[in-house]
């Protein structure tokens, strides 16, 4: 179980109240931060994006997602096939042969993930632009404080903090 969730399983129905997500995020008994997390997160894109309309093998997937280790591959396609997601197909041949494939309720994340992409394409060069625009508000901020330029790009740090 991951740090700073609830063991209990939760029902969201709704119960009258303003679909809020300050409503859905506090009660403990909701599991939808925690779906949200497993979906939403960038290996599961991916997987899902690439799964769909096709089966891939193990070795295929891990191939088309550049950066992701056998360990992260193997975890994530367990969460997703446990969320029911994604389904593995084991085929009794020498050497075993195992496919993954998108659910029926996999599949209609689908459209939803590529409105994200979407999206994201649309806007990166407004992105780009609004964190180069912070960058440089937070190194002069830095420069008036403290005399002196900060280093290039953000560095998480808080000023006064190195």
């Amino acid at each position: 179980m991951e740090d700073g969730t609830f063991q209990s399983l939760g029902y969201c129905a709704n119960t009258g109240v303003d679909d809020d997500v300050i409503q859905w995020d506090q009660r403990a008994d909701c599991e939808v931060r925690q779906i949200l997390d497993r979906i939403a997160d960038k290996w599961s894109l991916l997987v899902i994006s690439l799964l769909d309309k096709r089966s891939l093998r193990f070795t295929e997937l891990r191939r088309a997602i550049d950066g992701i280790s056998q360990r992260m591959l193997s975890r994530t396609l367990r969460h997703l096939e446990r969320d029911g997601l994604v389904k593995r197909i084991v085929y009794p041949t020498v050497p075993p042969r195992v496919d993954y494939e998108l659910t029926p309720m996999g599949a209609t994340l689908h459209s939803t993930i590529h409105a994200l992409v979407l999206w994201t394409e649309e806007h990166q060069n407004a992105i780009a632009a609004a964190r180069a625009a912070y960058d440089e508000r937070i190194a002069a901020e830095q420069e008036e404080v403290f005399g002196r330029p900060a280093t290039a790009g953000y560095s998480g740090a808080s000023p006064g903090r190195p």
